[in-house]
C-alpha cells in the first residue's frame, strides 16, 4: 500500500501538473453519470486491450481528520484490506492475484483511492469486492482483530518510511512551519502518539460518515461502453443505501503566507550528500489555474531538468552543486510550496552554494526568459498530456484525483491548449512573484551527522 507525504522531490510525479488529455482527442472523452445513492462514475473508454482499471475515489484524506485523530485516514486504507462480513482477511488480495490483476491504494491530504487492473470480464466481481468492503467491514476491540492489527502496521511503517529517513524527517519539519494552524501541516502518516491512541470506536465513526455511496467517485478505465459501466455499477453499487451523514463540507482552507525567513537543519549519520533547500509559497492549480500554469512551466525553464537554467549554470558552468533545480506543488486543493533545491560539489560549502544559488536565481529573474525555451516547455507538458493516454490507469488517476478535490472534465480536457496559451511574460511574471526579495522562505538544510561536509 502506499500513502502519500507529498513532498520532496519524489511529490514531483504527484504534484506537478495536470497531465491530462487533449480537448480534441474525442475517443478519450469521457462519459459521466450519477447513481440514485449519490455515487458519481466515469468512465475513460480505451479499447485498445481487453483490460480495465476499476478505481474508487473517497473524498476523505487526511485533511478531514479530527484534532487528535491524525493518521486515521491512511490507517483506514490498511483496514479496508482485512476482514468483511463475506471476506477473510487476506482474501481479497488472493481473489484480484488469482485472476491475473494488479491492486493498492493510496491516501492523500485530500483522498483515499483503492484500484484493480484486471481482463474486462472481471470488472464485476471488482465492483463486487469492493461494495462488500464499503458497506461490511469488520471492526472492533478484538486484540487480534483488523483495526488494532493495523495500527501497529502503520506505526511501523511510519518508523520505516520517516523516523529512519533523513530526509522525510526535515521534510516533515519543514511542512509543519510551511502549513502551521493549516490542516495540510500533519504528515498524511500521522503523528505516532496519535496513531497509537485511535480507538475501533474511531474507526467505526470514520468508516460510517465517509465510506459512503455519495462521498465517492467511481473511475473505470478500459475495455468498456459507458452502458456496460452503468449496468455493473448500478447492480453492485446502486443498491448501497447513502450513510445521510456527508454534507460535502471540507476542511480546506486559505494557506496564510511564510511571515518570516526560517532555518530548520537536520543532521543525521545516515546523510552521505548534503542537500540544500528553500521553500516559498507557491499555489495550486485548482485554487488558480491560470496561475499556477503559468507557475508550472517558469519553474521548468528555470529548474526543470538537466537543461534548465539553474542546472546549466550551477552544475555544467559554475560546477558548485551536483544537482540544482525548482518545481512547485501545485497538485492539491491548497497552496503547496514552490522549492529550490541544490546540492553541493565536493568541497563546495553550503553559505557558499547557498550564495551560488541566490546569485543565480536573481540573475536569470533579471535577464528574464527566452521564447524559445517557454515554447519548448509547454510543447513539452502538452506532449506530455497527451502520452498519458498511453496508460489507461495513469488517466483513471488523473480524472479520479482531480474529481476528488472538486475540480470539473472541461478544465482536465482543456488542459493541453491551456498550457500551450501559457506566454513568455506570463510565465517569467509567475516565478518573480514567488520568488520575489521580499518574500519569506523556509531555508533547509540536510546534513551529515557532525554537520560537516
Amino acid at each position: 500500500m502506499k500513502y502519500w507525504i507529498s513532498g520532496g522531490l519524489a511529490a514531483l510525479t504527484l504534484s506537478g501538473g495536470l497531465s491530462f488529455a487533449d480537448n480534441t482527442a474525442d475517443a478519450w472523452a469521457p462519459e459521466t453519470f450519477k447513481l440514485s445513492n449519490g455515487m458519481d462514475v466515469v468512465v475513460l473508454p480505451d479499447h485498445r486491450a481487453p483490460v480495465v482499471t476499476h478505481m474508487v475515489w473517497y473524498k476523505v484524506g487526511a485533511v478531514d481528520e479530527d484534532p487528535g485523530k491524525s493518521g486515521i485516514a491512511h490507517l483506514f486504507e490498511h483496514v479496508m484490506f482485512k476482514d468483511t462480513d463475506d471476506l477473510e482477511d487476506g482474501e481479497f488480495d488472493s481473489i484480484v492475484s488469482s485472476l491475473g490483476g494488479q491492486h493498492n491504494a493510496f491516501t492523500s491530504w485530500d483522498y483515499t483511492a483503492y484500484y484493480q487492473r484486471v481482463a474486462k470480464q472481471h470488472l464485476g466481481q471488482m465492483m463486487a469486492l469492493e461494495a462488500e468492503r464499503m458497506t461490511d467491514l469488520i471492526i472492533d476491540e478484538d486484540p487480534e482483530g483488523s483495526f488494532i492489527t493495523e495500527r501497529d502496521v502503520v506505526r511501523e511503517e511510519r518508523r520505516q518510511r520517516i523516523d529512519n529517513n533523513p530526509g522525510a524527517v526535515l521534510q516533515e519539519q519543514v511542512l509543519a512551519e510551511f502549513w502551521d494552524g493549516h490542516p495540510y501541516e500533519i504528515t498524511v502518516i500521522g503523528i505516532m502518539d496519535e496513531v497509537e491512541a485511535l480507538t475501533p470506536q474511531d474507526g467505526i465513526d470514520f468508516y460510517k460518515k465517509y465510506y459512503s455511496p455519495e462521498n465517492a467517485i467511481l473511475v473505470v478505465a478500459g475495455d468498456v461502453s459507458g452502458d456496460e459501466v452503468r449496468t455493473l455499477a448500478e447492480e453492485h453499487y446502486g443498491q448501497i443505501e447513502p450513510s445521510g451523514l456527508v454534507d460535502g463540507s471540507r476542511k480546506w482552507a486559505e494557506v496564510e503566507p511564510l511571515t518570516e525567513i526560517q532555518e530548520i537543519t537536520h543532521s543525521d549519520p545516515k546523510v552521505r550528500q548534503p542537500v540544500w533547500y528553500r521553500y516559498y509559497n507557491g499555489t495550486s492549480q485548482r485554487r488558480d489555474p491560470a496561475f499556477a500554469y503559468a507557475l508550472d512551466v517558469g519553474l521548468d525553464v528555470l529548474g526543470g531538468g538537466n537543461t534548465s537554467l539553474l542546472y546549466v549554470a550551477l552544475v555544467e558552468e559554475q560546477k558548485v552543486a551536483v544537482n540544482a533545480g525548482a518545481f512547485a506543488w501545485t497538485g492539491l486543493h491548497d497552496d503547496g510550496p514552490a522549492v529550490l533545491y541544490a546540492t553541493p560539489s565536493p568541497g563546495v560549502t553550503m553559505e557558499e552554494l547557498e550564495a551560488a544559488v541566490t546569485a543565480e536565481l536573481a540573475k536569470q529573474l533579471e535577464a528574464g526568459f527566452s521564447e524559445e525555451d517557454v515554447v519548448r516547455v509547454r510543447n513539452s507538458k502538452a506532449a506530455e498530456a497527451i502520452y498519458a493516454r498511453d496508460s489507461q490507469q495513469s488517466m483513471a488517476n488523473l480524472f479520479g484525483s482531480w474529481l476528488a478535490i472538486g475540480g470539473d472534465i472541461d478544465t482536465l480536457m482543456s488542459y493541453s491548449d491551456d498550457i500551450r496559451s501559457v506566454t513568455t511574460e506570463q510565465a517569467l511574471a509567475a516565478v518573480r512573484s514567488v520568488f520575489a526579495d521580499d518574500n519569506n522562505y523556509i531555508e533547509a538544510q540536510l546534513l551529515p551527522e557532525d554537520g560537516e561536509l
